[in-house]
């Protein structure tokens, strides 16, 4: 997370037009001292239940833990691009990550 906290203006165009949503299965309590302690600028949501990470295939239920998969979804709400699993500590799969976001988000200017 904190790699997407540094890279945020870069990767995720400062948030315009994108929206980060970090799902973990933590509690939303645990989620919210945290993104204030370690200041990311998006969104955290709670599956402590485990219900979105079972929806999109990222339980691994051999471990009880949610692999680390990322999903960019376009404008229109579809799965634009899955990383499964994401290769958080490969310079390429950050990368991979812009390009894809790129390929989904409006370009400034084209209907702002």
């Amino acid at each position: 997370m904190h790699a997407y906290r540094d890279q945020y203006a870069q990767l995720f165009h400062d948030g315009r037009n994108v929206v980060l949503i970090a799902i973990s299965l933590d509690l939303a309590d645990t989620l919210a001292a945290w993104a204030r302690d370690d200041e990311f600028p998006y969104l955290f949501a709670s599956d402590s239940g485990g219900v979105i990470g079972k929806t999109y295939g990222a339980h691994n239920p051999k471990f009880g833990l949610d692999n680390r998969n990322l999903f960019v979804v376009g404008p229109d709400g579809k799965i634009a691009h899955v990383m499964a699993p994401f290769r958080e500590i490969d310079p390429e799969a950050y990368k991979e990550l812009a390009g894809a976001i790129d390929r989904v988000t409006p370009k400034a200017g084209a209907g702002e």
